[in-house]
């Protein structure tokens, strides 16, 4: 039997996709088909785009995936023992900026961008528990182009909860759900076009 507690799970808007120890909360589709191709055909074009980098085991590993940082002030982000330093709020940023907090409630000075040119680019398992982020914060992450698949995993239980991220749609991560899951956007054979994800955080001084 799978651990998956649903897969493939569709929610009501503004559900708690987690059963315990966390909130993730779906908030739905947060603009239209079209706000949300326009805005990923301008951030494909707009954003200075750059693989990203991590050490590991000593390693110098360049992804094929593509990132950009950007903020308020030039604040330092260091992950996988790489530090990328923010550059500022491009107009379209700043909208999206807005949209995801008033739909989310919470309040965003930085945003991690991810660039996935086909469903073969992925992400994996890891929780954003940088001390930088403060505790129990809200991050939100809106999804633009491709559908994909998205997975949560229960540090101990090994509970998995399957999401589809869809073009357009916001969900938010707070509480103490980095303290005790884990995510990652899974590869797959079946999406060819690209994928654009941002995660609204707060970095804390």
């Amino acid at each position: 039997m799978s651990n998956n507690m649903n897969d493939l799970f569709q929610s009501a808007p503004n559900q708690n996709l987690l059963p315990y120890d966390g909130e993730v909360i779906d908030h739905g589709l947060v603009m239209s088909t079209t706000a949300a191709k326009n805005y990923f055909d301008l951030l494909w074009k707009e954003i200075e785009w750059k693989n990203d980098e991590a050490f590991i085991f000593g390693k110098h590993i360049i992804t094929k995936r593509k990132v950009a940082w950007h903020g308020d002030q030039p604040y330092s982000y260091t992950y996988s023992n790489s530090t990328k330093q923010a550059l500022p709020w491009s107009p379209a940023l700043i909208k999206l900026k807005s949209l995801a907090e008033k739909s989310s409630g919470a309040t965003y000075n930085s945003c991690l961008l991810n660039l996935y040119h086909d469903g073969s680019e992925s992400m994996a398992w890891h929780s954003d528990g940088e001390k930088m982020l403060g505790e129990n914060m809200s991050i939100g992450s809106i999804s633009l182009g491709a559908t994909r698949k998205f997975v949560f995993k229960h540090k101990l239980s090994k509970l998995k909860i399957d999401l589809i991220l869809q073009p357009g749609s916001l969900i938010e991560m707070k509480g103490i759900t980095q303290k005790h899951w884990l995510h990652r956007l899974p590869p797959t054979k079946l999406v060819k076009t690209p994928r654009i994800n941002l995660t609204f955080r707060t970095i804390v001084e």
